[in-house]
């Protein structure tokens, strides 16, 4: 296994470490994030994610209590996340597309005593807040009505200068719930280490990311690949994301590009398809700025990569990644695709294909796949029979079936 970039110390918090470096480093006037007609530098953000904490304490949040993000992907996600994180609290972001129940589960379940949501969402889960057990404050991105808290006046009020608490690298930095295609959805526990270990193996490695990178994702931030891709992979490097609040539908992912000159572009197989729909999109959008393209969620056929880099003259990188390992650890390389291929192992992670008993099959024989890395989830919330059936010691068993080839690489062969 290749180290990650940095020895990351005992005492870490992620917060310091992606927010607050970035602005010792000298990026302070450096635009961080780009979302519509709004930009903020580095300094800025660093600003307001210690207003979003000093804000937190202020309502009496303290380390190790939930704060549930039901935020549409903007500066208020990236600073409440952060924010939550530098004051050793524990943000749960979640799916902005799902229905009043499965917010009042997420909300009783992680017992979040506080919600951060943008008001356009209130429409939906406004109407089970109520319900909530443990919710006593709600802070609205946008205008706010009777008990609940305007998110401007909340954080203008708060002070701008802010310390982390000495939380440990394997102190709960966030949670994720994974899609709840079994049962309902699970909330799997990450530590203060893991976005570092995504970020310097995947993005430095495979990626080679750098300063100079500008990042553009359909994916949405409270996806574990939308995470890395538009949040934490930039802010690893002192790079920049483009924030996109609405629905990746396929001629505004092409004007994101056109307007904003990403240097990555991320996006789900069914995009791709979608985007190749587009008539002239070639002519009518410079898409000359992209010097790699990446696709994950499902195994990308080799007729859509194809006709991808043929027309767009980009290459495009298919891995797998899943919300308990938070992002991918097969992957393509640059020159080395293997069409229809989830690839290799991405430095720092190990994958074995095993039977039903746990024992290695031979190459080319189809099994179940386990993957080793040290991002991988501590374990799942209050789910402790399916922690253990999950995670085997170093090792997480996916619930993908795939086969190895010869060479090595990886081919998915669907759900177990």
């Amino acid at each position: 296994m290749t180290a990650p970039a940095i020895e990351i110390p005992d005492r870490f918090n992620a917060a310091s470490f992606f927010v607050d470096r970035n602005v010792a480093e000298g990026r302070g006037d450096k635009v961080a994030f780009f979302c519509e007609d709004l930009t903020i530098t580095y300094g800025q953000l660093q600003e307001l994610v210690n207003r979003v904490g000093n804000a937190l304490l202020d309502l009496g949040v303290e380390m190790e209590d939930r704060v549930l993000l039901l935020l549409l992907d903007g500066v208020e996600f990236v600073a409440s996340f952060f924010g939550a994180i530098k004051v050793g609290a524990i943000p749960i972001p979640v799916n902005t597309m799902m229905r009043a129940q499965d917010y009042l589960y997420f909300l009783n379940d992680s017992r979040a005593q506080l919600a951060i949501i943008s008001q356009p969402l209130l429409a939906e889960a406004g109407q089970i807040l109520g319900q909530a057990q443990h919710l006593k404050h709600v802070v609205v991105v946008g205008k706010a009505e009777g008990t609940e808290i305007a998110w401007d006046q909340w954080v203008g009020k708060a002070g701008a200068k802010l310390e982390a608490p000495p939380t440990s690298k394997d102190d709960a930095a966030f949670w994720l719930y994974s899609s709840g295609s079994t049962g309902f959805p699970k909330g799997a526990v990450h530590l203060q280490h893991d976005m570092v270990i995504c970020s310097d193996t995947y993005a430095l490695q495979v990626l080679r990311i750098s300063e100079s990178d500008r990042n553009c994702s359909a994916a949405k931030l409270f996806f574990a690949y939308g995470l890395g891709n538009n949040m934490y992979f930039p802010m690893r490097v002192g790079a920049q994301g483009v924030l996109h609040p609405h629905r990746p539908l396929p001629e505004a992912m092409f004007e994101l590009i056109h307007r904003y000159k990403p240097t990555l572009f991320y996006g789900v197989p069914t995009l791709y398809a979608a985007m190749l729909q587009v008539k002239e999109a070639e002519k009518r959008f410079d898409c000359s700025s992209l010097r790699l393209s990446i696709s994950a969620g499902e195994a990308l056929p080799p007729d859509l990569y194809k006709r991808w880099t043929e027309r767009f003259k980009v290459e495009l990188l298919d891995g797998i990644g899943t919300t308990e390992i938070l992002h991918i650890f097969l992957s393509n390389r640059p020159g080395q695709v293997r069409p229809g291929s989830s690839g290799l192992p991405v430095p720092g992670y190990e994958a074995i294909i095993v039977d039903d008993e746990g024992k290695p099959v031979p190459r080319g024989e189809v099994g179940n796949l386990r993957v080793k890395g040290d991002s991988t989830m501590a374990y799942y919330w209050n789910k402790h029979d399916k922690t253990k059936e999950t995670l085997l010691g170093h090792w997480i068993q996916t619930g993908d079936k795939y086969y190895q080839d010869a060479d090595g690489y990886f081919w998915y062969c669907g759900r177990s």
